[in-house]
Order: structure tokens, then sequence, then C-alpha cells
């Protein structure tokens, strides 16, 4: 008897019990009452027992259907959850979403971000790690992770698309009082003589250094790593030197007075962050949907930030 029971017999059977009779289910199921009432017959041979107790009216389950009933009870749900996400995958409406980061301050607005992103596209499985121990865009072209949050994008890896999500300017943190603050901006050369606190990455990944330092040969007195944002700012307060930061990260400590805020150069050191993805899924909803949760929640959370202007 292995293999013929299958998924049409156990919905046939529970369409009945919902309904309670053969001419109801049948319109129900887009069948002809005598294909329904075939089908039965046909199930109760291979069961070697009765279903229904015909008599009664609206149909009682016998025994054997009983427990065909609690049978269809447990499946059906579950294989009508396996082809809605199918069904989604096949859309664009599901998928995988691992997303990895090059951005410590980052976590302030990408998890409301995912949080949001969950309730509306609640198939999609999501995963996020740091990209500080690897090299996260060999892995997106690899397949090991499917979106890249970063402002450092790389020329020389072909098949990756970039989104940019917003501008943000850099900012120097200084001790309250310190002389710095009290200068228009900061040069490179003021930073001659400063312990710079960053966290600890390559520090060809750091604007403060690849885009501001390095350029006019400049290097700190001394540098010192830490591996938490809200530690950086809480040594910045206590005088133990300076850093560099996205203004979003740094604007609670400043509302406490814990910090003052220096510009970089004198327009400023900005910089843009971006959203990676494979180009051949650049397109994907589930994708495009995160990407665009992003920006709206980042416009409407984080001070100082500019939209990018897209192409049409």
């Amino acid at each position: 008897m292995a293999g013929w029971l299958e998924l049409r017999h156990l919905r046939s059977l529970k369409t009945i019990c919902e309904t309670g009779s053969l001419v109801a289910a049948a319109e129900r199921l887009n069948l002809t009452q005598s294909a329904l009432s075939h089908q039965i017959k046909g199930l109760e041979a291979r069961v070697g027992a009765e279903l229904f107790f015909r008599r009664s009216r609206p149909l009682r389950l016998a025994p054997a259907g009983q427990m065909l009933l609690e049978l269809a009870d447990r499946v059906l749900p579950e294989v009508e959850t396996v082809e809605q996400r199918l069904n989604n995958l096949a859309a664009g409406q599901g998928g995988r979403l691992h997303l990895a980061i090059e951005c410590h301050s980052c976590y302030q607005w990408l998890l409301p971000t995912m949080e949001r992103y969950r309730e509306r596209w609640p198939e999609v499985e999501m995963d996020l790690s740091m990209g500080f121990n690897f090299h996260p865009l060999p892995a997106l072209l690899r397949g090991d992770i499917d979106m890249v949050i970063t402002s450092d994008p790389d020329p020389e890896l072909s098949g990756i698309h970039y989104s940019p999500l917003f501008r943000h300017e850099v900012q120097l943190a200084v001790p309250a009082g310190s002389v710095l603050a009290a200068r228009e901006h900061i040069e490179p050369e003021d930073l001659g003589d400063q312990t710079l606190i960053t966290y600890p990455v390559c520090r060809s990944r750091l604007d403060i250094f690849n885009r501001f330092l390095d350029p006019a040969g400049v290097e700190p007195a001394a540098v010192r790593t830490s591996e938490l944002s809200v530690m950086i700012v809480q040594l910045v307060a206590s005088r133990r030197g300076v850093t560099a930061m996205p203004s979003w990260a740094l604007d609670e400590h400043l509302a406490r007075g814990q910090i003052q805020v220096c510009r970089l150069g004198p327009g400023g050191l900005w910089s843009t962050l971006y959203a990676a993805v494979r180009e051949e899924e650049a397109r994907l909803p589930y994708l495009t949907a995160f990407i665009a949760a992003a920006r709206r929640l980042t416009g409407e959370t984080l001070r100082g930030i500019r939209p990018v202007s897209l192409p049409e």
C-alpha cells in the first residue's frame, strides 16, 4: 500500500468535513460530485474501511476517516506554508538575506531597519555578521553572504552592484574644552601630536587615514584601538585621545556635553555608504525592498546625512 495516499485525498477529506456534504465539497474543489465520490470510494478501497457514516446528515467521519483527518490537519498547513514560500521565492518575495557590515557605528540604524523589514518580509531568512575579520566583498561573490554594507567599493571586483544609501560626514570628536574645538576646521597637521583612537581594523578601511591623513603625509603621534563605539567616546571624553566617526554616532554624546566635534577639512570629510549585492540579484524585490527601507529609516532618524541622487 506504500505511496497510494496523496495530498489531494487529504484535501478532499478535509473539505468534505468542512462543508458537510459531497455536493458543497465538490463545488469548492472544482470537481464534479461524481468525480469526488469516485475518489473517496477509491480511497476507501485502499484503506479497507469506510471513511464516513453515509446515513448521517451532515456526513460524519468513521474511525478511519478521523485518522486521516488528523493527518490532514497536521500535514496540509505545513505543505501550504512551503508552497507559499516557494511561490514567494519564485516571485522574488522571499529568499536569503545574510548581511555583513564594515561599519561599527551602523548598528544604530541597521538593527531598527532589519526589525522593520522583518515585519513586511517575514519569508526572508536574515542573518548579520561583522565584516572586519574577513573580506566581505569576495565572500559576497562566492555566495557566502548576500549583501555588504560598505563605504569602500572595490573597482577591481567585477560582478558587484553598489546601491548608494546616503552620504554622511565623518567628524572629529575631541574632549570638551579642547583647543582643537575652537578651530574653524581641522587640518591633517593638527593631528600630528594627537593620539588617534580607532576601531581595530586595517587603516586602509578608515576614512580618517586614507582620505585625510595619508594624502597629506601626516601620522598621528599614536594610534589606540577599541572594539566598541561607546568605549572610544569615553576614552575621548577622559582626554585619552581623539577619534573620527560618522556624525550620527556622536550626537548622543555631544548632547550630553561629553565631547565636542570638529569638521575635518574646510568642506568636511564626506563619505558615501553603499549596499553591495551580486549584479545578477540587484533587482530582486526582497533585496531592493531592504535597501529602500534603509534609506527611509536613515532619512527619518539620522542627523546630517544627505540623500544620494539616484539615476532615473
